[in-house]
């Protein structure tokens, strides 16, 4: 998540999840968004009557029910142009933003990794999805402004972990659209001297770690959506493709450490 749009949350979701998936893991992906850029990243029609995340929020159906195969280890709930409106629906219901937890603790298939791409604000969805996972990601351009942004960030974070979640955490720090330039180090020594100030952090993000793993800004990866595919279908031998692989390799040595 980031509550900055642009920084390239969609473009990570379905990437990570596919290299993620490439590498034989089993991936299910969850499209909050109501723009619907990740279902549209994997080439599915956002327009039609399909089943979709709408529905099960709304308490229609179930993820079983509109779970999308994508390739033999990555699954979809794609989000639908209809979640616009699902907001103002679910505004009196009770627990409204404990309702994807509640499913999710139904889910009768079982994941190596779920994820979930966030919308770029703190509503209903947003809620949903940080009140239902454990650990945050945050796509981070390396400009000044992004330092701000990231600081409130924090804010809401250590809100729910206290209010909703106390299991959730910041987890990783992905740096997206990097250039190799002066104000990107500077920036990224910034980031990672506040994380080194472990004493003075909030508790969610007291074990939150800047990725090795850096995706450089790539024209190949900026078309990848307007075909419908993730980048290894696009173009497989691209700077993109090859910061995915990494990332993914990285985050799966990870898991494996922490158990």
């Amino acid at each position: 998540m980031n509550q900055k749009g642009g920084v390239g949350k969609t473009t990570t979701a379905v990437n990570m999840s596919a290299a993620l998936a490439a590498a034989g893991a089993k991936v299910c992906v969850i499209d909050l968004d109501p723009q619907a850029h990740a279902t549209l990243h994997f080439g599915f029609d956002t327009q039609s009557e399909g089943k979709s995340v709408y529905d099960v929020l709304i308490g229609k159906l179930k993820l079983n029910d509109v779970r999308i195969r994508v390739t033999e280890n990555l699954y979809l709930i794609p989000a639908h142009l209809d979640m616009v409106g699902a907001e103002l629906e679910l505004a009196s219901a009770v627990g409204r933003e404990l309702i994807l937890r509640d499913e999710l603790a139904e889910e009768t298939m079982t994941f190596d990794y779920l994820i979930i791409d966030c919308p770029p604000s703190l509503g209903l969805f947003t809620l949903n999805a940080l009140t239902a996972v454990q650990e945050v990601f945050v796509p981070l351009q390396p400009h000044y402004f992004s330092l701000h942004g990231f600081m409130r960030l924090l804010e809401t974070l250590e809100a729910v972990s206290r209010r909703l979640n106390k299991s959730l955490k910041l987890s990783g720090i992905l740096l997206t659209m990097y250039d190799d330039t002066r104000l990107a180090s500077e920036v990224t020594q910034d980031i990672r001297a506040f994380l080194e100030q472990r004493e003075k952090l909030p508790r969610v993000c007291g074990d939150a770690q800047i990725f090795e793993t850096k995706i450089r800004r790539n024209i190949r990866l900026a078309e990848a959506p307007s075909y419908g595919k993730p980048i290894f279908d696009y173009d497989a031998h691209s700077n993109g493709a090859d910061d995915y692989r990494h990332l993914a390799a990285e985050i799966m040595k990870a898991n494996k450490r922490n158990g």
